[in-house]
């Protein structure tokens, strides 16, 4: 009961961040930080399943981040597809990517896992770099603005306060749809599977396909991100597969805790909110970051949430022996 009420209130606050732009006087700083938090908390998301149910590293999540962005480009630009086709194209792309590579690592675990999946960026970077029909070193330019038409009405724009509410519902539908998962028979097989693989094979699990699974299902939330953050920009390019988003995803999903409905938003938010307004340099930015992931995972690896236990635990007065 009660963490079903936590889930609640935690869907609640996110359902109210809607407002946080007007609150700040509808500001157009205010509208594109919390357009790209919520676009980059939903990439961070997709890494997430795979780190916090999985107990893998996947460094190749930009591979369908970017996915995602390269598919929007290219469908909206060369073949002129609205913004609904070129997300069923991102998410079609990213899936086909997430079974070659889930099976190619379907036998690998931790270092192999991730050094593999790393090596899947970098050579899907420089194919992108290139491959001309991917706009090569000059990446794909003049995206036009985001048009989802429905029931005669027509969403999106090119604009920050004009894509915020479609950043916002897309950030809802992954909060969701995370809730759901946690609760379902593959998010708890992947968890069995995790912290006690014996007893997942005595109960009947096969864990290959549910770490294929997981993997698969991962894919096109990313890719779904780096779709709309290719409207966002008006263009996408090999920088989408830099380390510096790589870094910010897994920094967003352990500096609060893993296994936490908000947690990727959350730090995905601080993240955004330093380098926004309180930036120290691009270059200073990345160092900060760099920093904090590193710092987070040699002295409080359950995240914030386990050095408040830390603090907790300490304030609290030690039994007394009687007698």
């Amino acid at each position: 009961m009660i963490k079903r009420h936590a889930t609640s209130f935690a869907l609640l606050l996110a359902g109210l961040a809607y407002f946080v732009p007007s609150v700040a006087g509808g500001a157009p700083a205010a509208y594109t930080a919390c357009t790209t938090i919520a676009i980059l908390a939903v990439m961070a998301y997709g890494a997430d399943l795979v780190l916090s149910y999985l107990g893998e590293v996947s460094l190749g999540h930009t591979v369908f981040w970017a996915a995602g962005g390269y598919s929007a480009a290219i469908l909206a630009v060369n073949y002129g597809w609205n913004g609904w086709a070129t997300a069923g194209g991102a998410v079609v792309v990213s899936l086909v990517f997430a079974c070659l590579l889930g099976l190619a690592t379907l036998r690998t675990r931790e270092f192999v896992f991730s050094l593999v999946t790393y090596a899947a960026a970098v050579v899907a970077m420089e194919i992108a770099f290139n491959w001309s029909y991917l706009g090569g070193s000059d990446g794909v330019v003049g995206i036009p603005p985001l048009d989802l038409p429905l029931l005669g009405w027509k969403f999106g724009g090119a604009t920050n306060d004009e894509l915020w509410p479609i950043a916002w519902l897309l950030l809802m539908a992954t909060l969701l749809f995370i809730h759901r998962f946690r609760r379902s028979r593959l998010g708890t097989s992947a968890l069995m599977v995790q912290m006690n693989p014996d007893l997942a094979t005595a109960l009947g699990v096969d864990a290959r396909r549910v770490r294929l699974a997981v993997f698969v299902t991962s894919a096109p939330i990313s890719a779904l991100a780096g779709w709309l953050y290719a409207y966002q920009r008006a263009y996408v390019g090999t920088d989408m597969f830099e380390t510096y988003f790589l870094v910010l995803m897994l920094t967003a999903i352990v500096i609060v805790g893993r296994r936490l409905l908000l947690g990727p938003l959350i730090g995905t938010a601080l993240i955004i909110v330093q380098q926004n307004f309180f930036s120290i340099g691009g270059d200073g930015d990345k160092i900060v970051l760099g920093a904090v992931l590193a710092a987070i995972l040699l002295l409080w690896p359950k995240g914030l949430v386990g050095f408040l236990d830390l603090l907790a635990n300490r304030r609290r007065p030690a039994p007394q022996n009687e007698g």
